[in-house]
């Protein structure tokens, strides 16, 4: 089974590094395009044995399951584009959280699948979301599960829950990284170590603390209940984040919901 990639930006470049290091693709099975074809061309020169081909009407060709990785509002021009080209049988799955599968469906004639990946997917770890068009065959959604199991892990969502569950699988990690880094820029600032000190401490500290998570050693609450000892130092740094944090993650969920909504009514009148 040929897979195909249209967009080989940020995340359409992670999804074919993730498969291709998983070992769930193989190079060969791979059909990509990009506007800017240098950008694909790169992905093969690193991975020789891709099909780089000159459009995404040629992907569509080439291939059953196609990846489409561009921007929200180039999608539904591009599937007029494709109209012709799609049969019953191809799986379209799309990345972009702002289009629902009930839109797609109604563009195209094929089997739909919105699936958002994270880039912890690059690492074959964190989640991927996935919502199934009604379209889907068995087969299909076996297919859809296996493969992407290889490189997360799979989380079936409804459509209410879409932004939230984005902003914290997909948007989380550079919200925390932000966080992270303000971390490491006030002890440089504040103390004696250096930035490169900090960073490695910090860098220590998330792996350790993934690790913890990972091996079901604590949970969010007792951890904090096992560092934070009463009358401690830790306490009087939560205290602080008590203080100061108090509603910044309701403002930024606010925030990002506007966002999406502002995107979903774009993309709506697109679709209607």
């Amino acid at each position: 089974m040929n897979i195909g990639v249209i967009g080989t930006g940020n995340m359409g470049t992670i999804l074919i590094e993730a498969f291709l290091d998983s070992g769930a693709v193989k190079a060969d099975q791979l059909v990509i395009t990009n506007r800017t074809l240098a950008k694909a061309f790169a992905i093969q020169r690193a991975h020789p044995g891709m099909a780089v081909v000159a459009d995404a009407a040629e992907v569509v060709k080439q291939s059953s399951l196609v990846f489409l990785c561009v921007k929200p509002l180039d999608i539904h021009p591009l599937l007029q584009q494709l109209a012709p080209h799609w049969t019953k049988e191809h799986c379209l799955v799309s990345i972009t959280s702002p289009i629902s599968v009930k839109q797609l469906e109604t563009a195209v004639p094929c089997q739909v699948v919105r699936a958002i990946p994270s880039i912890t997917n690059r690492a074959l770890s964190g989640s991927i979301l996935i919502t199934i068009g009604s379209r889907c065959s068995a087969d299909c959604r076996q297919t859809i599960d296996d493969l992407l199991r290889r490189i997360a892990s799979p989380v079936y969502i409804d459509e209410a829950i879409t932004r939230v569950a984005s902003d914290i699988s997909s948007c989380g990690p550079a919200f925390f990284s932000y966080l992270l880094q303000r971390f490491i820029d006030a002890a440089a600032a504040k103390t004696a170590i250096t930035k490169e000190q900090a960073t490695m401490l910090v860098t220590d500290m998330i792996i350790g603390f993934a690790e913890l998570m990972k091996q079901n050693l604590y949970t969010l609450p007792t951890l904090q209940e096992k560092v934070c000892v009463k009358g401690g130092i830790t306490g009087e740094g939560i205290a602080v984040l008590e203080q100061r944090l108090d509603g910044v993650f309701e403002e930024v969920l606010a925030k990002t919901h506007e966002k999406f909504q502002e995107d979903v009514e774009k993309v709506k009148q697109q679709f209607s």
